[in-house]
């Protein structure tokens, strides 16, 4: 058996660009999986998508390559409901002035934690000392301050039979993502995982990471080579940020032309992209005085299968009133 097991961060890949989502998908290629394993999620969580409101970004480039291999995905979490304990436990500590102060405690331990997720790193380095040690310390330290149980979402006992799963795996090649918690923690129960190994970046995870920087556009960036770099980019998501960058520069026009061309193509991956694309065309049209499309582009956000809840609420806002600059 030869697993390889791959850290997720979530929304945090956007900081990251050598291990951007598109990294992860690279990586897992390259491994070529007869199964994909989701460690930290469930499979009604999986069935249901719920890790698009995670913001799991590396899932949204990994599932539609996967889908389109023929390569299986299958979530190994079998104890997700356990999850919803820790959200209500730390709901109603924050109801007591005692409980408030463990909550604030939690919060200072999350200092390192955030360190981690926010300096750039390149993937075989999500396995070293410096990364695993202050991941580990920053869950023995919730374990000191609420106990195993609620407190930490059962993490500990949700890992162990997810490690129970993966010892368990009748001969193949697998590919196993966990968020970078479950990672430090399966690192210690599975002898013989896999880590990323040393990687050179493919153009498709350069394209990445110049999209990304532009979805964390910034007032001092130099926004009319980003906008050249964006150029060079192929796909739609292209163009829903370069009209961003035109936003941000009030050259509305520019804008909305962008946005008008992309409405009138294939703009469905990534998910995420038609909910912001339509409720964004919406705001432009809304601003140039063209109610009526705006009306139009609001509905077909909110028709949607699926849309990112900041869209949802741009689109019911401005179906309710006009949306303005300023």
């Amino acid at each position: 058996m030869s697993s390889l097991i791959l850290a997720t961060l979530g929304p945090f890949h956007i900081l990251h660009p050598r291990y951007n989502a598109v990294t992860l998908r690279e990586l897992v290629q390259a491994h070529s999986p007869t199964k994909i394993l989701l460690a930290s999620y469930g499979p009604q969580e999986l069935a249901e998508g719920r890790w698009r409101e995670a913001g799991e970004l590396a899932l949204f480039h990994l599932l539609p390559w996967a889908e389109a291999r023929g390569v299986p995905v299958e979530a190994l979490d079998a104890l997700e409901h356990l999850r919803a304990e820790g959200e209500q436990f730390r709901e109603a500590l924050a109801q007591y002035p005692r409980g408030q102060a463990l909550l604030e405690q939690a919060a200072g331990l999350e200092a390192g934690l955030q360190a981690v997720l926010t300096q750039p790193k390149a993937p075989a380095e999500w396995a070293a000392p410096g990364v695993l040690e202050p991941v580990r310390a920053y869950l023995e330290g919730l374990a000191r301050l609420f106990g195993e149980g609620p407190g930490t979402g059962h993490r500990r006992r949700r890992v162990e039979q997810v490690a129970a799963r993966l010892q368990s795996l009748p001969a193949g090649r697998y590919a196993v993502l966990a968020d970078v918690l479950d990672y430090a923690l399966l690192l210690e129960q599975v002898p013989g995982l896999q880590t990323a190994p040393e990687h050179a970046p493919a153009e498709a995870e350069r394209q990445r990471s110049v999209l990304d920087r532009a979805w964390r556009l910034e007032e001092g960036d130099d926004w009319a080579a980003l906008l050249r770099q964006l150029q060079e980019v192929e796909g739609p998501e292209a163009m829903y940020c370069a009209a961003q960058v035109y936003l941000a520069a009030g050259q509305l026009e520019d804008a909305f032309a962008l946005l008008e061309q992309l409405v009138h193509t294939d703009f469905q991956h990534p998910a995420y992209l038609p909910g912001y694309t339509l409720a964004r065309y919406g705001q432009v049209a809304d601003v140039l005085g063209q109610r009526e499309k705006a009306l139009r582009a609001y509905q077909a956000t909110l028709a949607l299968s699926w849309v990112p809840q900041e869209a949802r609420e741009i689109a019911l806002a401005g179906q309710r009133t006009p949306f303005k600059l300023g």
